[in-house]
């Protein structure tokens, strides 16, 4: 009796343990972030808990804490990617980083699944190839594309990144022209954009031409104050170490030494783009980015870029990566933007394909109605003859 009474003991033991499991992988984990700074947390949980909410909402998991005690409710698989990100961000807080949305956004794009976190976040921790060192700050480079750019831009000597906006593809360049200059590689960077008018005229903008031009450099004037400082950039703008300046201006030339930038090359004509390659000398390094679904050249003029890609597309030794929608690191929302755009423009081109295609059948058709009306006419005479 006695062993019939702990063998039940035993199997009820069992059934409660196996119940523990499924309710622990039902609501997720619970763990501590240590030490406990109240700055710390402060800084991690963001005002009225703004970034654990964040991130609460990407996995569609419930987040509480108290204290530095984290509660973790819902999926197991998803609980432990929190766990290890909410851990990388406090850890982050001891390096004095500022914890903002926008870093939050760049990790969750990065941690979809624990197993692809844990990957990239390892790599980007022991690989300082990903990470790209300016005199005011560092620069990591995020997402699989991004480091193959990153990748290909050290590698080669001419490098094309094509992508949509806010993929990086200007910014990440301009960071390694300026790691190039600090560590002596090269002795000078250009900056090169084409000055074409997105829907606007030059000519009723006020100012000299150079005031003209001014508005179409600037994103890239912002990029070198964000690394080297406003004061910095004009000094060696003054000393034509850096030199910002519109594509007609390189006609003639031959750049050695030097690392060149085409920014907007979705805008050069066929012509332009082949004057731009043609300039790299010795000791360069040549980047041309550029976005293809922004074309604001006149109607029937090709992009160069859109030309380039197709005559260079077997020849060994360039880079090239191609961005797509899920590489936007700006704002979740110009993503989504993007996306809806090319969701748009992939349904406005099969419509014009159906309708080119049914056009073609109509105008088989008819030719095929020409051709036996024709012979039908032609065989009428002989007909008539053979009567008589």
């Amino acid at each position: 009796m006695s062993d019939e009474l702990a063998a039940l003991n035993k199997e009820q033991d069992k059934e409660q343990a196996n119940s523990d499991i499924s309710k622990s992988t039902k609501h997720g984990i619970t763990f501590h972030v240590e030490p406990d700074d109240v700055k710390r947390l402060a800084n991690l949980c963001g005002q009225l808990d703004s970034h654990i909410k964040q991130i609460a909402k990407h996995f569609k998991i419930k987040i509480y804490n108290r204290g530095a005690r984290f509660q973790i409710e819902g999926d197991l698989g998803k609980a432990k990617a929190v766990k290890n990100l909410i851990n990388h961000l406090y850890h982050e807080t001891h390096n004095g980083t500022q914890i903002t949305p926008d870093l939050i956004h760049l990790l969750l794009r990065e941690a979809k699944a624990e197993h692809s976190y844990k990957r990239k976040k390892s790599s980007a921790n022991h690989d300082d190839s990903h990470i790209i060192k300016t005199p005011r700050m560092m620069i990591q480079a995020r997402g699989d594309n991004q480091q193959d750019y990153l990748k290909t831009i050290r590698e080669h000597v001419l490098n094309f990144g094509v992508g949509p906006a806010g993929t990086g593809k200007t910014y990440l360049a301009v960071a390694c022209a300026v790691e190039a200059l600090m560590r002596d590689e090269v002795s000078r960077i250009l900056l090169v954009r084409p000055a074409v008018e997105a829907g606007e005229k030059l000519g009723f903008l006020p100012g000299d031409l150079s005031q003209k031009i001014d508005p179409y450099l600037r994103p890239l004037y912002d990029a070198l104050n964000d690394m080297m400082g406003s004061e910095q950039v004009e000094k060696l703008i003054e000393r034509n170490v850096i030199e910002v300046a519109p594509l007609a201006y390189m006609r003639g030339r031959t750049l050695s030494h030097s690392y060149i930038i085409l920014d907007e090359s979705q805008n050069t004509t066929r012509e332009q783009m082949k004057m731009f390659l043609t300039r790299i000398g010795f000791g360069s390094k040549a980047v041309v980015t550029g976005d293809i679904t922004q074309i604001d050249l006149p109607r029937g003029v090709q992009s160069g870029l859109r030309h380039v890609l197709d005559v260079l597309k077997d020849v060994e030794g360039i880079g090239l990566i191609h961005f797509a929608s899920s590489d936007v690191v700006r704002h979740p929302l110009v993503q989504k933007v993007v996306e809806a755009y090319e969701k748009s423009e992939s349904i406005e081109k099969k419509r014009s394909d159906a309708k080119h295609a049914e056009q073609k059948r109509i105008a088989l058709e008819q030719s095929a109605q020409l051709q036996a009306t024709h012979a039908i006419l032609t065989a009428a005479p002989n007909n008539q003859d053979q009567d008589k």
